[in-house]
């Protein structure tokens, strides 16, 4: 995630960076460090900020499936965790997804994936 993301993100959930840093359970420093770019913001920052925008999105009740947008064939459903525990909302969120036909080996590969999906990229529009 890029700092100017994280900005984005922030204030997309109307949130100051004390509140931020509270929510997320980082220090204000941590988040002037990511907003500034001196440090990277690490996979498990991501991962929660994500999940907070995915869930406040007023398109939340509208959103279709992953395996609907994606069209996912019988046999890929049926080995995937997302369609096992039927959070087609949360794929990206969930390890051992296998979109493409394969699953990823660290968050950092998943998430490229998944930020060219449609299913991810309509529950990040506010």
């Amino acid at each position: 995630m890029e700092s100017s993301e994280f900005v984005f993100f922030r204030k997309k959930l109307k949130k100051t960076q004390k509140q931020i840093a509270q929510l997320l359970g980082i220090s204000e420093k941590a988040v002037h460090s990511y907003e500034q770019g001196w440090r990277a913001v690490p996979a498990h920052v991501e991962r929660q900020i994500l999940f907070l925008v995915t869930r406040c999105a007023g398109n939340r009740e509208k959103q279709k499936s992953c395996w609907e947008i994606n069209k996912c064939p019988d046999d890929r459903k049926e080995k995937c965790p997302a369609w096992e525990f039927q959070v087609g909302d949360l794929c990206w969120f969930i390890n051992g997804t296998i979109c493409g036909g394969t699953d990823r080996k660290s968050w950092n590969e998943k998430i490229k994936v998944c930020r060219s999906c449609d299913a991810l990229a309509s529950m990040l529009e506010l």
